[in-house]
Parts: structure tokens; sequence; C-alpha cells
């Protein structure tokens, strides 16, 4: 969304905006608290979000060595705090440049996509613990591309 509020803005100083235009942008308006408050959840709590993550996986995966769970753990980190800005922003085109163009080279060279699909699942039970379904709702699509883009193309 971020991109097409540039671009009406833009158009903005050319002419009025049209019905449909001035209806995505109140869209966006009406939402931004929302997205805001979800943001800040996520920032204020990302700790008791990724705790109980990082006890579970090295009991899914003991042949790990540690290091390699705590990167791994630490690009998630990332993700979830990525997905969160383009949450904010509504911009899918954000995530996509900023993280899983960088980070599909990297599970793919490190083979670490069964890891990677376990992480995404428990984050995606702890959230769903942790935020109401309306909540959700805005987070979810940013998620799913995660899992498309970093997950699903490995199989």
């Amino acid at each position: 969304m971020q991109t097409e509020l540039t671009e009406l803005l833009v158009q903005a100083e050319n002419r009025y905006l049209q019905t449909e235009e001035l209806q995505g942008f109140k869209s966006y308006a009406e939402t931004l608290a929302q997205r805001l408050k979800i943001y800040e959840f996520l920032r204020d709590r990302e700790v008791m979000i990724f705790q109980p993550i990082a006890d579970q996986v090295p009991k899914l995966f003991p042949q790990e060595k540690e290091e390699r769970l705590e990167q791994i753990l630490q690009q998630w980190i990332l993700i979830l705090r990525h997905s969160a800005m383009a949450m904010l922003l509504n911009d899918s085109e954000y995530l996509k440049q900023r993280v899983i163009e960088w980070l599909s080279g990297l599970i793919k060279a490190h083979n670490t996509q069964s890891i990677d699909s376990q992480i995404y699942q428990l984050l995606l039970a702890r959230l769903n613990e942790l935020l109401s379904p309306k909540a959700i709702i805005f987070l979810q699509p940013f998620l799913e591309q995660v899992k498309t883009g970093l997950l699903d193309s490995e199989t």
C-alpha cells in the first residue's frame, strides 16, 4: 500500500482523487490505528513470543548444533519484525524485497527447510495464542507470503 499511497499523492498534484482512489486511501487510514497496535504488541512482546519457540526447537532437533538453531531463530525474529513492518505499511512488496529474496537463498544453501517449517508452525501457533482473531487477520497475509516465498518453494 505504501507504493499505492505515494502514487495517490502524485496523482493529487495533478487532479482530485477519484472515488475509488479515495476508497483505497480511506481503507488504509481506517485500519492504520489497528495495525499500529498490533505492531507495538509484537515489538513489546518479542521475547514472550519467541522464548517458548526457542525452548522447543532444540527438543525437536536434538541432532542440530545449538549455534545453528540460534541462527535460524534469529532469522525468524527478523522475519517477524519485517512481517510486522509490512503489515504496518500494508505493503507485501516490502516483505518480498527485504526478506524473501534475501532469505530464500540461505534456506536453500543451508538446507534448513525442515527447521524453518517447524519454526513457522510454532510461531503461527504462538501468535494465535497471543493475538486476537481480528489482529491475526492483519498479520496473516504477510506470514502466508513468507511461507509461500520461503518454505513452499523448497518442496
